[in-house]
């Protein structure tokens, strides 16, 4: 039996792109000789629908794909995730649901029975889980078909009292098939392949699975489908961040060694630079959008959003704006156009020192008697904030937001002004991360000027401003960041690594002080195993670590 993969980008509720984009790679698949092909988990409708899934007529629109679909399912069989109606009054409403097509209809239908809650997951709030299994037969080949999270309760700490798998393998299948629409962050494709192997070493099967690739908002899928022979040795591995459609044949991968091709394992930070680049593509043309503006301000954070829109919308689509303010350094504006004609975007030089002296005068009677502080700081932030809105505005550019994680954590940006635009492009990504990222695009040439990344970090919005004044040292802080964010350990459990306790007690109350802060900035596209967002709901009026 011949089995194709189909690793597909899909638009959430876009169902003529998606069904489309399904009929061709079944053809595809049927003239490259497969027997069936699978396609991801709610590849009909896009992966997470969300709230869409309340809509009646969104769960018919997936029905009636489905049915379109079937109609070329002649000489081929295949598997696509859709949500179905639960008939029963009894539970939720849906099932995550997987169709095994074949002959021109729905033959098999396999529901999902372990439903994620957990990070950005939240499958239970919509659909039923499967409490009854059955294998598929095909070709003289009995198919286990599993979805997705099915296959994610091997560990020594199962987050569920039962394994679809356990039941399925009763019934001697001889093959497993996962179907799957499972998230990037740059540790997860080593976690991933690890689980992986471990249900085909357990169940001794050999086993197919098929992720999705593309971005959604902020949640990224990176591909990389997989296939295991029984002994859970990666026979083959997929593209990453690119759609893909390759067909194995099952005699072959249990019997044939290195059959197939396998790309290198990447970098975390080359991981990253893709996912980004993804981010950004697909954000725009999904949303119907073309061109991006930013404000360049010559550091190195502004410079990688530079850098990675112009590769990812082309640099005649990109429009940067300097903004210099009384206290930006010459060398500012040079390494800011210095990038610039390295990059080739389009940018406008527009000072905001007389917009800020306005402010200054307008509010000159209310602050009588007080000193400047940080008030007069956020004006000049503010000042810029208004500059990029009115030219996303005029000319109709998207805005990026340049605020990295680091930032981010400690509130360490100006609400309407640098946090502002529609989607944060390294609000995910730390400031040591930033620098090393700064390396890997310049790996072929300079593209962000080695002044840029050499020199203290300033948001210069007063007079020899570094961020060193007001943030710990980078190196340090983000150590602490990591082992709070990413791994949720509280103060004790950082202390005692070997932080210095005043330091962490400030650092942990400055991330939840700024709560307030994230929950009115863009979406940041996700790359790490716990990104701010969806991914992480805190309380805004809570007291502990504040």
């Amino acid at each position: 039996m011949k089995i194709a993969l189909a690793q597909l980008n899909y638009h959430i509720g876009n169902f003529e792109l998606n069904t489309q984009r399904i009929i061709e790679n079944i053809a595809l698949a049927k003239a490259k000789g497969a027997d069936l092909v699978v396609f991801a988990e709610l590849a009909i409708c896009g992966y997470p629908p969300r709230d869409f899934l309340e809509f009646s007529e969104f769960i018919t629109l997936c029905e009636e794909a489905a049915q379109q679909i079937a109609t070329h399912c002649v000489d081929i069989a295949c598997v696509v995730g859709l949500p179905i109606k639960n008939e029963l009054l009894e539970g939720k409403d849906l099932y995550n649901a997987a169709y095994f097509i074949e002959n021109g209809k729905v033959n098999v239908i396999t529901k999902k029975a372990l439903l994620p809650t957990y990070d950005v997951f939240d499958e239970y709030r919509y659909f039923e889980p499967n409490t009854k299994f059955e294998c598929i037969e095909f070709k003289g080949q009995k198919i286990a078909l599993t979805i997705c999270e099915d296959l994610w309760n091997i560990n020594d700490n199962p987050l569920y009292v039962s394994c679809p798998m356990d039941e399925l393998i009763k019934q001697s299948p001889d093959v497993m098939i996962n179907i799957a629409a499972s998230p990037f962050n740059y540790r997860h494709d080593e976690d991933r392949i690890q689980v992986l192997a471990d249900n085909a070493r357990k169940y001794k099967l050999p086993l197919f699975y098929v992720n999705q690739v593309g971005a959604q908002t902020e949640i990224i899928f990176d591909g990389g489908s997989l296939v295991f022979d029984e002994t859970g040795e990666v026979k083959a591995e997929m593209k990453y961040f690119e759609e893909d459609l390759q067909i194995f044949d099952l005699d072959e991968i249990q019997h044939v060694k290195n059959k197939y091709p396998q790309p290198e394992r990447a970098s975390d930070i080359s991981q990253i630079h893709d996912a980004l680049i993804m981010g950004i593509q697909d954000y725009f043309k999904k949303s119907g959008f073309s061109k991006a503006v930013l404000g360049l301000s010559g550091g190195i954070d502004s410079a990688i959003v530079c850098a990675l829109a112009c590769r990812a919308l082309g640099a005649e689509n990109v429009m940067a704006v300097l903004m210099p303010s009384k206290y930006s350094s010459d060398h500012s504006v040079k390494d800011a156009l210095d990038l610039v004609n390295a990059i080739g975007c389009k940018h406008e030089i527009i000072e905001i020192k007389e917009a800020a002296a306005a402010f200054d005068s307008m509010l000159a009677k209310p602050f009588t008697g007080l000193a400047p502080n940080l008030t007069e700081e956020n004006i000049q932030a503010r000042c810029r904030g208004i500059v990029l809105m009115a030219m996303s505005n005029k000319f109709g550019y998207i805005l990026l937001n340049t605020s990295n994680k680091s930032e981010c954590a400690v509130g360490y940006g100006t609400l309407y002004g640098d946090m502002c635009g529609a989607i944060g492009v390294i609000g995910d990504v730390y400031k040591t991360q930033i620098f090393e990222l700064a390396r890997y695009i310049n790996k072929d040439g300079e593209i962000i000027p080695e002044n840029t990344i050499v020199k203290p970090p300033s948001a210069e919005l007063r007079p020899d401003q570094k961020d060193s004044d007001s943030l710990p040292d980078y190196g340090i802080l983000d150590q602490i960041l990591f082992q709070h964010i990413e791994l949720q350990k509280g103060s004790k459990a950082i202390i005692a690594k070997g932080f210095d306790e005043a330091l962490v007690q400030r650092v942990l109350k400055m991330v939840n002080l700024a709560e307030f802060k994230r929950y009115q900035t863009p979406p940041i596209l996700r790359v790490s195993p716990k990104a701010f967002g969806m991914g992480r709901r805190m309380p805004i009026v809570g007291k502990y670590m504040a």
